[in-house]
């Protein structure tokens, strides 16, 4: 169980931030910049949580929130074991599966796509939107950090499951598409 007594701690003053193995790292790290992004993503899907009250959508998300600090945990864990174990927080390839599944459930329902959509429609759908671009950006930085080191493969395909999802759930929340905004290419030449 995680325990925060005191919430500062100084030992960042000098630009560094521990990791899980005591190590330290710049803020500006790329490992430290993947971690953000998935930091920003969690908070962004906190935002759409509120534009669904009651709805089961919303109870998901919040699954996925909690998967999304497995995520975090993960990405400060440096070292080629992807192993969970003890004292180890990996992300499992069940994780990335569980997502399939609800993409699978979700995308049933939508009509079928005529264009590229713009993000928006509902509130909730344009919240829905802003996550999965935050997802994206997740996404993005975690794959440049595994250019340089390795990174979980579990972690980088749940990642990129998660912006799938995140974009049929908008499309969902759009009553199942039928409140889409479509992209009109060269509308405004």
């Amino acid at each position: 169980m995680v325990r925060l007594n005191k919430i500062y701690t100084r030992t960042g003053d000098d630009g560094t931030t521990g990791l899980v193995d005591g190590s330290r790292l710049p803020k500006h790290a790329a490992r430290m910049e993947a971690i953000g992004a998935v930091d920003e993503a969690n908070s962004a899907i906190g935002l759409a949580v509120c534009a669904l009250p009651g709805s089961p959508h919303a109870a998901t998300l919040t699954r996925i929130q909690n998967d999304l600090f497995d995520l975090g945990a993960d990405l400060a864990t440096p070292g080629e074991d992807f192993t969970p174990g003890e004292m180890t927080l990996r992300v499992v390839a069940a994780q990335a599966e569980w997502l399939e599944t609800a993409i699978d459930a979700i995308n049933e329902h939508l009509q079928p796509l005529k264009s590229f959509i713009l993000p928006g429609g509902s509130e909730a759908a344009a919240r829905v939107h802003v996550a999965r671009a935050a997802a994206r950006s997740a996404e993005r930085k975690a794959t440049a950090l595994a250019a340089s080191v390795p990174v979980n493969p579990a972690a980088l395909a749940y990642i990129n499951r998660l912006s799938d999802y995140l974009f049929v759930l908008a499309r969902a929340v759009n009553a199942n598409g039928a409140d889409d905004v479509l992209w009109v290419p060269g509308q405004n030449r």
